[in-house]
């Protein structure tokens, strides 16, 4: 025995737990790296993810219309896949308690709508994937709404290729006058509801054709909407705190609904809320043409509904057809993914100040001195106007 030995070792006590007797032959045909060559998967199914949660997703499959739960594979653990994604999936497709698919394969998105905590966060927050329509909720009052909210949101839905939509609920409590004198000058439709006339089969006729979100703080009805054109989604609505104004989050998750034609018709009974209508002028129920949008003739929608179809591989979405998807409430919209040069877009009624904001240092813009000698109604559209282009100014540069 030496120094370094134990008597147990020197009694071969511990043989049988010496690692180091133990030699090992690489085995070349178990050591090749795995090969990059995936499956095609040319049996997989197409579906539309309607929720997330954790590591799961809730689908619906395109040519059955079963909703199935999938993970995702091995391949996509570094993609994001949200509500509104167009996937291919494969696997038990039967939706059976207990059977998990998988999904293979996000098909390439036509529309992303983004979002950032505040102005100078770069870090990008996708809220939903292919929506065409994105319905901005704000209420008439509790809360009092919030047109740089609106504008934020005006920007965001340019910036990404989406029509956006204003939706003004609880007109009951006090009027919509402020929003509509807000966006005047836009081209942008605007819808009004109450709570004994939903303004469900507007959004109805908005949804139709296309997959329309909507977005809002908390508290200003957007789940409310939701089950009034979908009453089966059940969604959880909240009450608004009587000393902040503010609501508190019920929807904890995005979750998109089919929207079908036949509950149009459903719907006439009950709530159809008549939108004001301008001096002279005829609003259609739920409608309202005072914020500058004007509701689709029937040519322009039937050209929508067909850019907005897909073929029979894909999730349906026709005149008959549409997805609802919505979203937890918000407490801002940053605006951190945005390029400057963007954001005119949606100020179309302050074309005349781009040259002189162009002109001038951001740091030097005054907001009152640029709306001196325009329409009262345009002071506040100033305001957010020179607040985001400061603030896209201030975020760091990488």
């Amino acid at each position: 025995m030496t120094w370094t030995e134990s008597d147990a070792e020197e009694r071969g006590l511990w043989d049988d737990y010496d690692e180091s007797d133990v030699r090992v032959r690489p085995n070349p045909k178990a050591n090749r790296p795995r090969s990059k060559r995936r499956p095609a998967h040319d049996d997989a199914q197409q579906a539309f993810v309607i929720a997330v949660d954790r590591g799961r997703y809730q689908l619906e499959v395109a040519s059955t219309g079963q909703p199935v739960t999938a993970a995702r594979a091995r391949e996509l653990r570094r993609k994001q896949i949200v509500v509104g994604d167009r996937v291919a999936v494969v696997g038990d497709l039967s939706g059976d308690d207990g059977t998990l698919a998988r999904i293979v394969r996000v098909e390439p998105r036509t529309t992303v709508l983004r979002r950032s905590a505040d102005d100078i966060d770069s870090v990008e927050r996708v809220v939903v994937a292919n929506a065409d329509r994105l319905i901005i909720v704000v209420a008439a009052a509790q809360p009092d709404p919030s047109l740089g909210f609106i504008d934020r949101c005006i920007v965001a839905a340019l910036d990404a290729g989406i029509v956006p939509i204003v939706a003004v609920t609880k007109t009951d409590l006090a009027s919509a006058a402020p929003v509509h004198e807000h966006l005047a000058g836009l081209d942008i439709e605007v819808l009004e509801s109450r709570a004994d006339r939903f303004a469900s089969d507007a959004v109805i006729d908005v949804a139709l054709g296309h997959i329309a979100v909507l977005i809002g703080h908390s508290g200003v009805g957007k789940s409310t909407l939701l089950n009034a054109v979908v009453p089966e989604a059940d969604r959880a609505t909240g009450h608004v705190n009587a000393v902040t104004g503010r609501g508190r989050h019920t929807s904890s998750s995005a979750l998109a609904c089919r929207v079908e034609a036949v509950a149009a018709n459903a719907a006439d009974t009950a709530d159809v809320g008549a939108g004001e209508a301008g001096a002279g002028e005829a609003a259609a129920p739920g409608r309202s043409n005072r914020g500058g949008g004007s509701r689709d003739s029937a040519g322009e929608r039937d050209s929508a509904v067909a850019m907005a179809s897909h073929d029979d591989d894909h999730v349906a979405v026709d005149a008959r057809h549409g997805w609802l998807i919505d979203t937890p409430g918000v407490r801002s919209f940053g605006l951190g993914h945005v390029q400057a040069d963007r954001v005119f877009q949606a100020f179309p009624d302050l074309e005349s100040l781009v040259p002189v904001v162009a002109q001038t240092p951001i740091e030097q813009l005054d907001a009152d001195e640029l709306a001196a000698g325009l329409p009262s109604e345009l002071h506040q559209r100033v305001h957010s106007l020179v607040r985001v282009l400061r603030n896209l100014h201030d975020r760091p540069k990488y």
